[in-house]
Protein backbone atom coordinates (compact mmCIF):
# COMPACT_ATOMS: atom_id res chain seq x y z
CA UNK A 1 0.00 0.00 0.00
CA UNK A 2 1.15 3.49 -0.74
CA UNK A 3 1.15 6.33 1.77
CA UNK A 4 -1.71 7.97 -0.13
CA UNK A 5 -3.88 4.85 0.21
CA UNK A 6 -3.07 4.58 3.91
CA UNK A 7 -3.98 8.25 4.47
CA UNK A 8 -7.27 7.80 2.60
CA UNK A 9 -8.19 4.70 4.64
CA UNK A 10 -7.33 6.45 7.91
CA UNK A 11 -9.48 9.48 7.05
CA UNK A 12 -12.39 7.26 6.04
CA UNK A 13 -12.15 5.25 9.26
CA UNK A 14 -12.16 8.42 11.37
CA UNK A 15 -15.06 9.91 9.39
CA UNK A 16 -17.22 6.78 9.68
CA UNK A 17 -16.67 6.28 13.40
CA UNK A 18 -18.67 3.82 15.45
CA UNK A 19 -22.01 5.14 16.74
CA UNK A 20 -23.71 3.06 19.39
CA UNK A 21 -27.45 2.88 20.05
CA UNK A 22 -29.18 1.60 23.17
CA UNK A 23 -31.16 -1.64 23.04
CA UNK A 24 -34.91 -1.55 22.40
CA UNK A 25 -36.79 -0.19 25.43
CA UNK A 26 -33.59 1.27 26.90
CA UNK A 27 -31.87 4.65 26.81
CA UNK A 28 -28.47 5.98 27.84
CA UNK A 29 -27.92 7.60 31.21
CA UNK A 30 -26.46 10.68 29.45
CA UNK A 31 -29.89 11.28 27.81
CA UNK A 32 -31.67 11.51 31.17
CA UNK A 33 -32.18 14.99 32.70
CA UNK A 34 -30.26 15.73 35.91
CA UNK A 35 -32.23 14.99 39.08
CA UNK A 36 -34.24 12.13 37.58
CA UNK A 37 -34.35 8.59 38.94
CA UNK A 38 -33.20 5.63 36.84
CA UNK A 39 -33.22 1.83 36.94
CA UNK A 40 -30.73 -0.43 35.15
CA UNK A 41 -31.56 -3.85 33.73
CA UNK A 42 -29.83 -5.45 36.75
CA UNK A 43 -32.19 -3.62 39.13
CA UNK A 44 -29.82 -0.91 40.35
CA UNK A 45 -31.78 2.25 41.17
CA UNK A 46 -30.37 5.72 41.56
CA UNK A 47 -30.55 9.44 40.82
CA UNK A 48 -28.51 11.25 38.16
CA UNK A 49 -26.66 14.28 39.56
CA UNK A 50 -24.72 15.36 36.46
CA UNK A 51 -23.60 13.89 33.17
CA UNK A 52 -20.52 14.45 31.00
CA UNK A 53 -18.10 11.78 29.79
CA UNK A 54 -18.96 10.01 33.03
CA UNK A 55 -22.18 10.36 34.99
CA UNK A 56 -22.20 11.35 38.65
CA UNK A 57 -25.01 9.42 40.38
CA UNK A 58 -26.31 8.49 43.81
CA UNK A 59 -27.06 4.77 43.97
CA UNK A 60 -30.06 4.10 46.22
CA UNK A 61 -30.54 0.33 45.93
CA UNK A 62 -28.88 -2.70 44.32
CA UNK A 63 -29.88 -6.34 43.88
CA UNK A 64 -26.92 -7.83 45.74
CA UNK A 65 -26.37 -9.63 49.03
CA UNK A 66 -26.89 -7.38 52.08
CA UNK A 67 -23.20 -7.50 53.10
CA UNK A 68 -22.16 -5.98 49.73
CA UNK A 69 -24.61 -3.05 49.84
CA UNK A 70 -22.39 -0.53 51.70
CA UNK A 71 -19.78 -0.68 48.92
CA UNK A 72 -22.24 -0.08 46.08
CA UNK A 73 -24.57 2.48 47.66
CA UNK A 74 -23.88 6.21 47.71
CA UNK A 75 -22.31 8.71 45.33
CA UNK A 76 -20.53 7.09 42.36
CA UNK A 77 -19.12 7.85 38.91
CA UNK A 78 -20.39 5.48 36.21
CA UNK A 79 -20.28 5.51 32.41
CA UNK A 80 -22.62 8.01 30.77
CA UNK A 81 -23.48 5.35 28.17
CA UNK A 82 -24.84 2.96 30.78
CA UNK A 83 -28.13 1.58 29.48
CA UNK A 84 -31.14 2.30 31.67
CA UNK A 85 -34.78 1.31 31.34
CA UNK A 86 -36.91 4.00 29.66
CA UNK A 87 -39.26 5.75 32.06
CA UNK A 88 -42.86 6.16 30.91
Amino acid sequence: MTNKQIDRLAKKALKNSFKSKPAKGMMYLKDLPAGKMFTTSSGTRGVLIESGVNARVVILSVNLPEEDNPYYLGKKNIAAETEIIKQK
